[in-house]
């Protein structure tokens, strides 16, 4: 619970946007681990996470005008797919840092990395989609708006998208064609509508 209240917090007030900050810049945020946190083997709990996640990405958000952007567009953004790679566990009181960085976009989310590290060793690494709609319309904005908006309002020249890795490529392919991956059994007609509304 707490670490949702941070993200809401770091919502709600979002940092200074830094001048020459522009979308493809990565930013740190600095943590440690709370007693909340862990789980029945004293580590912390995989899908904690992803609200760590949460909370570096708003505060990425708002040092680069990402926060106050949206809403002054009435603009809001959520989570569409994610991945995760866990290499080492996390433990009580542990201080640790999340590097995040927008890798790239195509007409519909961004492709938002999460590296979580401690001493300088990668504990964890996340890939986040996010899209953005309207608040009040739930019309969806392109992402190419995003980034032009972004830039205007910080200024600086627009960026193209540079080309994703190839694993979150690979992975984007994968959970984007519907027919490939979310197609119900032939036995479960009615759940067609639902796939193709979740994937459209």
């Amino acid at each position: 619970m707490s670490r949702m209240l941070e993200g809401a917090l770091a919502a709600l007030r979002p940092s200074k946007p830094e001048p020459g900050l522009t979308v493809l810049d990565p930013v740190m945020t600095r943590m440690r681990v709370l007693p909340q946190d862990l789980d029945y083997m004293m580590v912390v709990n995989n899908g904690t996470y992803l609200q760590l996640m949460d909370v570096a990405g708003l505060r990425h958000l708002g040092r680069n005008g990402g926060l106050r952007l949206a809403a002054k567009r009435s603009w809001f953004g959520y989570v569409v797919a994610s991945t995760m790679r866990y290499r080492r566990p996390l433990r009580l009181w542990d201080r640790f840092e999340d590097t995040s960085r927008v890798l790239g976009w195509d007409d519909r989310v961004f492709y938002i990395e999460h590296r979580i590290t401690r001493g300088g060793e990668l504990y964890t690494r996340g890939v986040v989609c996010t899209r953005f709609v309207h608040r009040r319309s739930r019309e969806r904005i392109s992402t190419h708006d995003v980034v032009s908006a972004l830039a205007q309002e910080q200024g600086y020249p627009a960026p193209e998208s540079p080309e994703l890795p190839a694993d979150v490529a690979a992975w984007a392919g994968s959970w984007q064609n519907p027919a490939a991956t979310d197609a119900p059994p032939a036995r479960y007609p009615e759940l067609a509508r639902t796939a193709s509304e979740t994937n459209g």
